[in-house]
């Protein structure tokens, strides 16, 4: 199908439910993302994810005995300020449920203090900070599908250990979210004195270079490198290791950062030539599902996707879908949009059936992380810049 006509069939589709629900005002679902930041693609996933679910909601008859979902969508841009301003538009839209999150935790540690003030739900989709979720809030109004920082940070490591290099280097964000991920690297390292931190060097968003940050951790006597950076910083490194003697380079273990934006792109043909892993929770080609089946049927029509190749941002677009469902469900718990009771049905909803997995009970009241340490699977790149999991890096070519 052209683009053209699937965007003449989108429209139809959406047409069709809005006559259906044309006497029934919308429920209203915010997205507070980094859609300004570039070759960042992260914010776009999460949008995809969330219209893919919508369109399978409403096309059910969507929320509260036929009242449809509406996406309203916000630019941070990257910028904390900018969040917050959002956050408090979001507040104070009549019938808004909830508002979603993309990547860049550090903006979203900063609109905590909103979050609480305005008791506004907030759905975490892919940002890893612990202070996220555990925020001293009572109720807690912050639920995530998610990994984050204390098992991601406890797999690389056990990652490395596997590996036989039990001198660990970490390169990290200089913000929030990289004090996050040196906090459970080393509560890890404390319960493990056979892997050591010889050393821990931070990278600012605009640093040019990563050399004398990767000298450091060599220097220090580094076997393996832990890395805690978004793509743009991720594709400078991986440049400057390829261009290093074959003994110089060391394994990089990568948080997911990499992966929001168009990382491949920017690495360039140096990707091949260092061992590059990347955490994830989730990938396509492993999704054989009747959920997996639907998901892609509504994506063909929206997005004219066939295949797991098609999809850049994989986790943001599943985290996304999956929690989308899981609040649709927690509305009608509720039998209202009033945010508070929406809140305790999150805590309520059972056994749902999503693409990452079987949700027994995705939230509690004490647990409001929906992903665990099993959830976790290592990946490669692949030449042609699609995400596979590391036992499955030998496919080749696309698979229709």
């Amino acid at each position: 199908m052209g683009r053209f006509a699937r965007i003449i069939a989108a429209c139809c589709v959406w047409l069709w439910l809005g006559a259906q629900a044309a006497d029934k005002p919308p429920v209203l679902i915010g997205l507070d993302a980094e859609f300004g930041v570039a070759d960042s693609l992260s914010g776009q996933a999460v949008e995809q994810g969330l219209r893919i679910a919508m369109a399978q909601i409403n096309a059910a008859g969507g929320v509260l005995g036929g009242r449809p979902l509406q996406l309203e969508v916000r630019d941070h841009a990257g910028l904390p300020a900018r969040g917050i301003r959002n956050l408090r538009e979001f507040a104070n839209l009549p019938d808004l449920v909830a508002v979603f999150g993309a990547r860049f935790s550090p903006v979203i540690i900063e609109e905590m203090p909103v979050i609480k003030e305005t008791q506004t739900l907030f759905m975490a989709t892919w940002s890893s900070a612990d202070p996220i979720v555990e925020n001293g809030m009572e109720p807690n109004y912050v639920f995530r599908l998610s990994l984050f920082d204390k098992i991601i940070m406890a797999r690389m490591m056990q990652e490395a250990a596997d590996l036989r290099a039990y001198r660990v280097g970490l390169l990290l964000s200089n913000t929030g979210w990289g004090r996050s991920a040196q906090a459970a690297a080393e509560s890890w390292a404390a319960a493990h004195p056979e892997v050591k931190i010889v050393h821990a060097t931070w990278a600012n968003r605009r640093d040019t270079t990563m050399a004398p940050q990767y000298r450091a951790l060599l220097d220090a006597g580094a076997q393996v490198v832990v890395a805690v950076i978004n793509d743009d910083l991720g594709a400078i490194l991986i440049r400057e290791l390829a261009a290093l003697p074959r003994d110089q380079r060391r394994t990089v273990l990568s948080h997911w950062g990499v992966t929001g934006g168009d990382f491949a792109k920017q690495a360039g043909p140096a990707l091949n030539k260092v061992d590059f892993r990347i955490i994830q929770s989730f990938s396509f080609f492993r999704a054989k599902s009747d959920v997996a089946r639907g998901f892609f049927a509504t994506a063909r029509t929206l997005y004219g996707w066939n295949a797991p190749d098609d999809i850049a941002a994989p986790v943001g677009v599943a985290h996304a879908f999956d929690l989308m469902h899981i609040l649709a469900r927690a509305i009608d718990l509720a039998g209202s949009t009033d945010r508070a009771q929406v809140r305790d049905a999150l805590e309520r909803v059972r056994d749902y059936h999503g693409l990452v997995k079987f949700y027994e009970r995705p939230f509690a009241p004490r647990r409001h992380e929906a992903l665990d340490a099993s959830d976790i699977l290592m990946t490669r790149i692949r030449d042609d810049g699609v995400i596979v999991p590391l036992e499955d890096r030998r496919q080749a070519g696309r698979q229709k």
